[in-house]
């Protein structure tokens, strides 16, 4: 009876719209029903007022976030929320109906108050290609069924509350090219991406464990973030095969062994390796032109090499170097080739730099903590410390 209603309803709207002669193209009477549905669970937070316009006595297609195909009636983008940043976003859950707009290929919902789960219906969605819902509280798992979704491109599910793990099913899509999942509480491990379409992957911030092995990661990848996460083992092999990549973020998990020199060598902006438990010598095969390099934190060893002097931002503290900070270290420092310097908490035995210089404003670097009083006095970060050089006795042990 219910159902009845409701036909009758759309019905009666439809004939009001033919006979107010406007000109734009009546919806489709299915995705007419499934944005009532869409709009009867989501609401406008204080101070958005993202809904004034939708109103069902007027065609959907002139709704705001609403947009059409003119030939087929149907609804082919749904962008819900105000896109200004700063906006209030919506609140409420996502409807199940949202699996009836055959035709969506984009559907993003901006940042908010958004809960419950991603409806699986999603899946029905054949022709979607973007899907976009972060910075919102969505929960529980990811649907094995997004799989399901052949010519999906982008999928961005991160700053949310999923959990479980990331299903394998997703490795195996044809066009995926994007795949953002960062800061949700995700486990299990990374799966294997058989796809050489993918070009960003960012899993950063979960609780993720295991190995990465070369079978797992493709070729295609350009930026990779998996930081903060609790991943384990050797990771040379890998990185060996990713030489596409722009931006690499490892940060803070247990990787080991050693990072190929190769590395220094891809077309990288941003290099981070910081607080694993790396070992090994670094020996880049050439200049380094990578502007931010960050191995702090890791069980780094043997000298510095003059290689890295061109580096904007480089971070070696909290390592095992030994012996002397190269000269073409302190020729850039002083003509402002290098912002920041960080060479504290290891085992260095010198550095050959006038104590009367004037180190420029715009540059950091800091020395303490190692087997030598720093030539110059810096302002080092918080986290440093207080003391200026290590006790004799660890340096007689690491003297290079």
């Amino acid at each position: 009876m219910m159902r009845n209603y409701s036909i009758i309803s759309l019905l009666c709207v439809l004939v009001c719209l033919r006979s107010s002669s406007l000109t734009l193209s009546i919806l489709d009477p299915l995705d007419f029903l499934a944005l009532q549905s869409i709009r009867k669970t989501l609401e406008d937070l204080p101070g958005s007022d993202f809904f004034t316009s939708w109103d069902f006595t007027s065609d959907p297609c002139g709704f705001s976030g609403v947009y059409c195909d003119e030939d087929s009636k149907k609804v082919i983008a749904l962008n819900l929320g105000d896109p200004r940043a700063g906006a209030p976003g919506l609140t409420g859950r996502i409807h199940p109906s949202i699996g009836k707009l055959s035709s969506l290929a984009e559907f993003s919902i901006v940042p908010g108050r958004i809960y419950g789960v991603l409806p699986p219906t999603i899946s029905k969605l054949k022709n979607l290609k973007f899907l976009a819902v972060s910075k919102n509280f969505i929960s529980g798992a990811i649907p094995d069924s997004i799989s399901e979704i052949p010519n999906l491109r982008t999928l961005d599910l991160s700053y949310n509350q999923l959990n479980g793990s990331i299903p394998g099913s997703l490795g195996t899509l044809p066009f995926l090219s994007s795949l953002i999942l960062c800061h949700n509480h995700l486990t299990g491990s990374v799966p294997t991406f058989g796809s050489q379409t993918l070009t960003r992957l960012d899993l950063k911030h979960n609780h993720l464990t295991g190995l990465i092995t070369p079978s797992t990661l493709p070729t295609s990848l350009q930026f990779l973030s998996l930081s903060q996460n609790n991943l384990t083992g050797p990771v040379d092999r890998v990185l060996l095969r990713l030489n596409r990549l722009n931006y690499l973020d490892l940060s803070m998990n247990r990787f080991v062994g050693a990072i190929p020199a190769s590395i220094f060598t891809f077309p990288l902006t941003n290099l981070q390796l910081q607080r694993n438990q790396f070992t090994g010598q670094i020996r880049p095969l050439d200049q380094v032109s990578i502007p931010t390099v960050d191995l702090s934190h890791n069980n780094f060893g043997g000298q510095i090499s003059s290689m890295f002097s061109s580096v904007q931002n480089l971070f070696l503290n909290n390592n095992k170097f030994i012996g002397e900070v190269p000269n073409v270290f302190v020729d850039k420092l002083m003509a402002e080739g290098i912002q920041i310097l960080y060479l504290q908490h290891n085992f260095l035995s010198r550095m050959e730099i006038d104590p009367t210089a004037e180190i420029p404003v715009s540059t950091s670097l800091c020395l303490q903590y190692n087997c030598m009083v720093p030539p110059v006095q810096t302002p080092c970060p918080f986290n440093a410390g207080t003391e200026k050089a290590r006790p004799t006795t660890q340096c007689m042990e690491w003297r290079g």
